[in-house]
């Protein structure tokens, strides 16, 4: 073996899961299914996990939707059991707030981004390699469970 394939296979997850769905709210509502499925297969169900797939999924529909395109769901569980959930949508041009602000009391949307926020251990947006694949993908870490 040579170091980079050493390497390569440090840094290789011990579990990947990655699948397209529809830019609908039916895709959105398959993403948190096959998202509880999939942790439950790897014995990391997670409550928390399922509820920032939902609103990262529900964001690709409502915020990153283009006509014909699809969102694309990953879920990685790496070495330490960090699970790292990705949601990437075609709508680089929409990127959500790094800070998101509480909306009045009144609004009846807005609160997602403060959910995932509140979740998650870290989270993030990261842009597609522009022109050639005008996307975003949103994404969260949940570490390890306290006792795993």
């Amino acid at each position: 073996m040579n170091q980079e394939t050493t390497r390569a296979q440090t840094l290789a997850p011990a579990h990947q899961f990655t699948v397209l769905l529809s830019a609908t709210r039916r895709g959105a509502r398959l993403a948190r299914l096959l998202a509880r499925e999939q942790l439950r297969s790897w014995e990391r169900t997670s409550e928390d996990a399922e509820l920032i797939v939902a609103e990262l999924a529900n964001n690709a529909v409502q915020h990153g939707h283009v006509p014909g395109r699809s969102f694309r769901l990953v879920l990685t569980v790496d070495e330490k059991n960090t699970l790292r959930i990705e949601v990437t949508d075609a709508r680089a041009d929409r990127s959500p707030p790094l800070h998101p602000r509480r909306p009045s009391p009144e609004a009846e949307s807005g609160r997602g981004l403060l959910l995932v926020e509140a979740l998650a251990d870290r989270w993030g947006a990261d842009l597609g390699p522009l022109p050639l694949t005008p996307c975003k993908t949103i994404w969260a870490e949940l570490d390890a469970p306290r006792g795993a």
